[in-house]
C-alpha cells in the first residue's frame, strides 16, 4: 500500500518507487541513486528521489501514529473490530485523528460533567428528533433547563468529534476561508514595514507564500492582529442539513448544540489547524526558493587556485587585507586607511602595490558590504587594475564564519577581522568550498528563511548542500574537512578520519586506498567513491567521476579499442568509435555507458564556469545618482516569488517585479533569471527616502 500511496502521490512508477525505496533501506544516497543507480530507477533525477524519501517518511510516521492509536484504544477498552479495520484503512493524518478524537483523555469536560449527571439519554432522544415535546422528556432526568443544557453539552460534543463534520468543515475553509491583517493598537510607527497589510483580507487559498508569511511576521512582532474565518452561517447552515432530517420538537434544541459545537469546540481547533496548514505549504514554498537560490550561489563560478589578495572594506575602521597563495593558505594579513576619516590614500595604494608585487597577486577580492564600492572605485584607478583582476564579493555571512568554531581552528592566533578577509578572498577562490562553512541561511539569498520551520529548513538545505558538492566533485586531497563532510556516504566523523589519513600518510595517491581509512567500510566506499577525485595519481580513472565499480568495464573496453586508458581519456576520435551495445549487461544499461564515456572525454571537469570580473555603470555611486528612466547594469542577487534583487553597483538593491521582467505571463521568476545572472535595466521609480529603487527588464 505506501508503494502505491507514493506512486499516486508523485507521480513516479510503483516499480520505481520501490527500487529507490529499497536502495535507501541499503544506506545508499539521493546523489548516489542519481548517478549510478539509473538503470534501477528508471534515471529518476534527485528532486523525484528525494520526494520519493520525504513521502516515505511521512508514511512511516502515520503508521507509526497509528499503532499509538490503536494501543490507546484497545487499552481503555473501545477497540472494536470495525474500528480497528478503519484506523488500519486510514492514509490521511486528519482523518486518523479524527478518529481518535473521541478517546483522547480529557479533562473535565461540560459534556463528561453532563454523563456523570446522566442526560445522555435525553441527548439521545434530541437527536433522534423523534419526540414532539422535549420538556416533557427532560422532566424524567430532572430539572428541565439543567436536563436540556447538559444534553445540549453531549450532543455538542457527538458533533464536534464526527469524522464527517469535521470534512465538511474543513472543505468549506479550504474553498473560501479568508485571511484578516489588522494593525495592532498604536503600531503605526513602530509598524511601519508593515503598513500594506494594516487593513488587509483574501482569500487564504489564493494568498501568495510570500505574503501570508509577511503577514504571520507582523504577527509575530505584535504589530498585526490575523485571523482565518469563514461565513459562519455558510457553515452552520452545512452542518444542520447534515443532521436535521425531520421537522420536530427536538430542531431548536439541536440547532443550539450545533452552534455551541462550532463556536467553542470545531472553529477555534479547525481555524488554528488551516492556518497551519497554510503556514506549512508557505514554508515549503520559501524552502523551496531559498534553496534552489543557494544552491545557484553555492555552485557560483570559481576563479580556481589563483594567488589572492583579499580585502573586507570599512572606512573609520580601515580595510583589512590578506595575501594568499593559489592554496588559500594565509601569507600575510595588515590594514590599510584609503578612505575617510584618514583618507591615506597615497599610503594606501603604496603598501597594496608592494603586496602585489611580492606575492605575485593575480586577482583582488573586495568585500561589497561596507566601503566594498569605494575601495572597488579606488582599486580600479590604479596601476594594479593592469596586473589583476579585481572583483567585487559577496561577503554575506563572512562576519558569521569568522566568530565560528571553524575560523578559530583554521586561524587561533588571527582576530575575526584577518579570518573575514581570508574568508573572501577563498570564496572567489572556490566559493564551494568555503561557503560550506557557514550556516546557509546566512549567506544572503533568503527572505523569510528564520520564519520557517527551522527543522525542515535545515534537512532540505543539508540535501542541497550535499547535491552541490557532489555535482562538482571533490579533490580527496585538498578539500577541508567541512567540504568532506558533504561528499555521499561520509559525514564529520570520516571526513575528520580522512583529513588525519592524509596528514599521516601524505598525498593519497589513489581512491583505492581510501579503504585504509578508519571506518570507512565496504558501504561508505561505494556511497563517496564516484564523488571523490585524485589528480595525479596512480590510476588516471580516479581523477574522473567513473565508480571504481566499473573500472573493469571500463578496461575491457579501452583494451577492444587497442590503446591504454591514458591514450583513451580525452581522445573524442576514439570515444565516438566504441559501440556501447556490445557492453550492456543485465546491471549495466545505456544511461550508465553513456556517462562513462562523457567522463571519459572531460576527466576532472568542473561543472561550474569560470569566475570573471562584474562591470557596473560609470559614474554610479549611490542613489541619489539614480534617475528615471536610466539604464544600469545590474546582477541579480536574490530571487523570490515576486521578483529579482539587483545590485546595481550602489549600497541599496534594485527590485526587479515579476511583472516588470518580461512582456509575457511568468509565475516564476527563477522561469528566465538565477543568481548571478547579469543584465541591463531601466530605472522606473527611485524613493531616496524608503531607499527603495524599482527597475524593468522589458523592452531592453
Amino acid at each position: 500500500m505506501i508503494i502505491k500511496l507514493i506512486g499516486d502521490r508523485s507521480g513516479i512508477s510503483r516499480s520505481q518507487v520501490e527500487k529507490v525505496i529499497t536502495l535507501f533501506n541499503e544506506g545508499a544516497t539521493i546523489p548516489f541513486i542519481a548517478r549510478y543507480r539509473k538503470e534501477h530507477t528508471g534515471s529518476l533525477d534527485e528532486v523525484q528521489i528525494s520526494t520519493i524519501q520525504s513521502e516515505y517518511k511521512k508514511l512511516q510516521d502515520l503508521i507509526k501514529r497509528r499503532e499509538s492509536i490503536l494501543k490507546s484504544i484497545e487499552e481503555q477498552g473501545e477497540l472494536t473490530a470495525q474500528l480497528k479495520s478503519t484506523i488500519n484503512d486510514c492514509w490521511d493524518e486528519k482523518k486518523l485523528e479524527d478518529l481518535y478524537l473521541p478517546f483522547k483523555r480529557k479533562t473535565q469536560t461540560k459534556a463528561a460533567i453532563a454523563r456523570k449527571a446522566g442526560y445522555e439519554g435525553l441527548a439521545k432522544i434530541i437527536m433522534s428528533q423523534k419526540s414532539d415535546n422535549i420538556k416533557e422528556q427532560a422532566r424524567r432526568f430532572g430539572k428541565v433547563e439543567e436536563a436540556i443544557e447538559g444534553a445540549q453539552h453531549i450532543i455538542s460534543e457527538w458533533v464536534s468529534e464526527n469524522p464527517s463534520v469535521r470534512d465538511i468543515i474543513r472543505n468549506t475553509f479550504s474553498r473560501k476561508a479568508m485571511l484578516y491583517a489588522k494593525m495592532a493598537k498604536g503600531m503605526e510607527e513602530k509598524g511601519e514595514k508593515f503598513k500594506d497589510y494594516f487593513d488587509f483580507q483574501g482569500y487564504l487559498n489564493k494568498t501568495p507564500s510570500h505574503r501570508l508569511l509577511a503577514v504571520l511576521r507582523g504577527e509575530q512582532e505584535g504589530i498585526l492582529k490575523v485571523k482565518v474565518d469563514v461565513d459562519f452561517e455558510d457553515v452552520m447552515d452545512r452542518i444542520c442539513r447534515y443532521y436535521i432530517k425531520r421537522n420536530s420538537d427536538a430542531v431548536p434544541y439541536l440547532e443550539d448544540a450545533i452552534q455551541d459545537a462550532l463556536k467553542r469546540l470545531i472553529l477555534p481547533s479547525i481555524r488554528n489547524e488551516v492556518l497551519k496548514d497554510a503556514k506549512e505549504k508557505a514554508d515549503d514554498e520559501a524552502i523551496r526558493v531559498f534553496t534552489r537560490n543557494a544552491a545557484e550561489l553555492l555552485l557560483s563560478a570559481p576563479l580556481g587556485s589563483k594567488r589572492i589578495l583579499g580585502i573586507d572594506p570599512g572606512f573609520r575602521s580601515g580595510c583589512k587585507v590578506v595575501c594568499l597563495d593559489d592554496s588559500g593558505n594565509l601569507l600575510y594579513n595588515t590594514a590599510i586607511y584609503p578612505h575617510p576619516p584618514q583618507s591615506q590614500i597615497a599610503a594606501a595604494e603604496e603598501v597594496i602595490l608592494k603586496l602585489a608585487k611580492k606575492y605575485k597577486i593575480e586577482a583582488v577580492a573586495i568585500g561589497n558590504g561596507t566601503a566594498g564600492r569605494e575601495t572597488y572605485q579606488w582599486l580600479r584607478k590604479t596601476s594594479l587594475n593592469d596586473s589583476a583582476e579585481i572583483f567585487l564579493v559577496n561577503e554575506d555571512g563572512a562576519s558569521i564564519y569568522s566568530a565560528s568554531e571553524v575560523a578559530r581552528e583554521e586561524f587561533p592566533d588571527k582576530d575575526l577581522t584577518v579570518r573575514g578577509s581570508v574568508s573572501i578572498a577563498r570564496r572567489l577562490m572556490d566559493p564551494l568550498a568555503e561557503l560550506v562553512k557557514i550556516d546557509p541561511k546566512s549567506i544572503g539569498v533568503g527572505q523569510y528563511q528564520h520564519d520557517v520551520n527551522q527543522k525542515k529548513l535545515k534537512e532540505s538545505l543539508t540535501e542541497t548542500v550535499e547535491s552541490c558538492v557532489n555535482k562538482v566533485g571533490i579533490n580527496v586531497n585538498t578539500a577541508s574537512k567541512h567540504l568532506l563532510s558533504y561528499v555521499s556516504g561520509l559525514g564529520p566523523t570520516l571526513a575528520s578520519n580522512i583529513i588525519d589519513y592524509r596528514t599521516s600518510k601524505g598525498k593519497i595517491d589513489s581512491i583505492e586506498s581510501l579503504k585504509e581509512v578508519p571506518r570507512l567500510g565496504d558501504k561508505a566506499f561505494e556511497q563517496c567513491a564516484g564523488f571523490l577525485r585524485v589528480k595525479e595519481g596512480r590510476n588516471p580513472l580516479d581523477n574522473t567521476g567513473v565508480h571504481p565499480e566499473v573500472y573493469g568495464l571500463v578496461r575491457k573496453m579501452v583494451k577492444d579499442t587497442g590503446k591504454t586508458i591514458s591514450q583513451v581519456i580525452a581522445n573524442e576520435e576514439v570515444l565516438k568509435s566504441i559501440d556501447l551495445n556490445k557492453y550492456t549487461t543485465a546491471e549495466i544499461g545505456l544511461p550508465t555507458l553513456n556517462d562513462i564515456l562523457k567522463e571519459l572525454s572531460k576527466p576532472g571537469l568542473d561543472p561550474r564556469e569560470s569566475a570573471k570580473p562584474r562591470e557596473f555603470t560609470e559614474g554610479l555611486e549611490s542613489i541619489s545618482d539614480l534617475r528615471s528612466g536610466q539604464v544600469v547594469s545590474g546582477i541579480v542577487t536574490n530571487l523570490t516569488k515576486f521578483g529579482a534583487f539587483l545590485d546595481i553597483g550602489i549600497k541599496e538593491s534594485a527590485l526587479l517585479h515579476i511583472s516588470q521582467i518580461v512582456d509575457r505571463y511568468i509565475s516564476d521568476p527563477a522561469e528566465v533569471l538565477s543568481i548571478n545572472q547579469e543584465l541591463q535595466v531601466k530605472v522606473l521609480e527611485v524613493d531616496e527616502s524608503r531607499k527603495r529603487i524599482s527597475v524593468t527588464a522589458k523592452g531592453l
